[in-house]
């Protein structure tokens, strides 16, 4: 019997070769992801770096107040330790700085006053006058204010300091001298209208009173001029009702205002007022009271 020839099958066709491909397309696409992903991470710590070197940097100058809050740096770092190298490369650099810049009027690190502990010299000092209720010490936002009562420094419309007012005086500025610490005078009479042959109102009165204390000041105690400042409100600042004999006399004072570093701005509007325009509305009727009104002091 003839074996009959066997016809050759062609081979099938690999049909899966395009997974090669494609896996090798897949691998180099989630590479690209990878290094978008890491490069994302690293401008995020640099961005972090940088925000707290300037706060850090700031701080340091004293042009920003300390605080408690942190750049924002993610938690989910791959580098947790990126935190402390952070700190390690930027505090060294920042403690240059006092080197690198100062300011023309000298370095600009310039410590802050310690107002709680001013306060408690003032009270101890002041005990005296503080228990005969001629002095009063009040803490406020702006600073700490030191009210001398008028009984016990000035003549009845008078701008001249009394013979005992010196001691006073001097034991404010033995307190305060060792403080970098800015001072504003500020005059403040009661409602009762003044017309005399040196004043002629409440407004020439309580200037004049407060640029006597900072003449004071610069002459006896050789303050430097640029730490004083004085003003003159009249009127129109009580602490207490004009009603009552006992609430003028609290209202006949000058402030001496020891301002905190922030402090820039005058004194708060009186109660019942708004802005400036409502004051000067106020202003105006006073004064057109006063020049119809016989003087009472």
């Amino acid at each position: 019997m003839r074996n009959e020839p066997q016809t050759k099958i062609p081979p099938h066709p690999n049909q899966e070769r395009w997974l090669v491909s494609y896996a090798d397309f897949i691998t180099l696409l989630f590479a690209f992801f990878v290094v978008l992903y890491s490069s994302t991470q690293v401008d995020k710590r640099k961005v972090g770096q940088l925000s707290m070197a300037i706060q850090v940097a700031f701080q340091k100058m004293g042009v920003f107040e300390a605080s408690n809050t942190k750049p924002a740096i993610l938690q989910s770092e791959p580098m947790p330790f990126s935190k402390v190298q952070m700190i390690d490369n930027v505090v060294p650099r920042v403690e240059k700085l006092d080197r690198l810049v100062d300011s023309p009027h000298g370095p600009l690190t310039t410590p802050q006053p310690p107002m709680n502990e001013i306060q408690k010299q003032l009270q101890t000092a002041l005990h005296p006058e503080l228990k005969n209720h001629t002095v009063s010490i009040t803490p406020t936002k702006e600073g700490i204010v030191v009210s001398l009562r008028e009984a016990g420094f000035f003549a009845s419309r008078s701008a001249g300091l009394r013979p005992g007012a010196s001691g006073t005086l001097a034991d404010f500025v033995k307190v305060i001298a060792p403080y970098h610490v800015r001072i504003r005078i500020e005059g403040h009479t009661d409602n009762i209208p003044i017309h005399n042959s040196r004043f002629d109102s409440n407004w020439d009165l309580s200037t004049a009173r407060a640029t006597q204390i900072v003449k004071v000041f610069i002459s006896q105690y050789n303050i430097a001029p640029d730490r004083l400042s004085a003003a003159g409100y009249g009127e129109y600042y009580p602490v207490a009702s004009n009603d009552t004999p006992e609430g003028r006399a609290m209202n006949r004072r000058v402030d001496l205002v020891i301002l905190t570093p922030n402090s820039d701005s005058g004194p708060a509007l009186p109660s019942g007022l708004n802005t400036m325009s409502e004051l000067g509305s106020k202003l105006s009727q006073q004064a057109s009271s006063d020049a119809g009104a016989p003087p009472s002091k």
